[in-house]
């Protein structure tokens, strides 16, 4: 089955702190025809006190992100991803090979110090470690440098408008 070659795909990406939710539902908010599908969502599905390693969830995580999209897709709505994307993004796109749709791919990323602030702020002090982490991985990743969006200093509704402006950029050819 394949998506009506109007439907894109937009995959926000980035580390904590970085304003990835916020972004991803500014922009779902002013759309039509649209989903907004959150990984950490999918990821909190892990209860209990025996779960896979941290490797086996993510992958677990990325198969249900495939299937919810496949099928929102299939019914041609557009599809919001908000997910911290590592190694995942050509196997993703991979998957989507035979669907007519447009996916779009951004890497927000800020200063340490932003981002540290925006932890703190938020009172999650405990993934400032996580995120530089992130940050520095993403940032030094070949792959995502055409992708890189810094958001330091910038208002959301300011880096939305940019983005939307820029859209091409950000566009993955498949």
């Amino acid at each position: 089955m394949k998506a009506n070659k109007d439907t894109s795909i937009y995959i926000i990406s980035g580390p904590c702190g970085v304003g990835k939710s916020t972004i991803a539902r500014q922009l779902a908010n002013g759309m039509e025809q649209v989903v907004l599908v959150e990984g950490d969502l999918i990821h909190s599905m892990f209860v209990g006190t025996k779960q896979p390693e941290w490797e086996g969830q993510l992958t677990i995580v990325w198969e249900n992100l495939l299937a919810i999209v496949k099928n929102f897709i299939n019914n041609d709505l557009h599809v919001i991803i908000d997910y911290v994307v590592e190694d995942e993004l050509d196997w993703f796109c991979r998957q989507l090979e035979n669907f007519d749709a447009s996916i779009y791919y951004v890497v927000l990323r800020a200063e340490r110090d932003t981002l540290v602030s925006r932890l703190q702020k938020r009172g999650s002090t405990d993934l400032i470690e996580r995120s530089l982490f992130l940050l520095n991985k993403l940032e030094n990743m070949n792959a995502n440098k055409p992708y890189l969006y810094d958001t330091t200093g910038k208002l959301p509704l300011e880096i939305t408008n940019d983005l939307a402006g820029r859209s091409q950029q950000f566009r993955i050819s498949h």
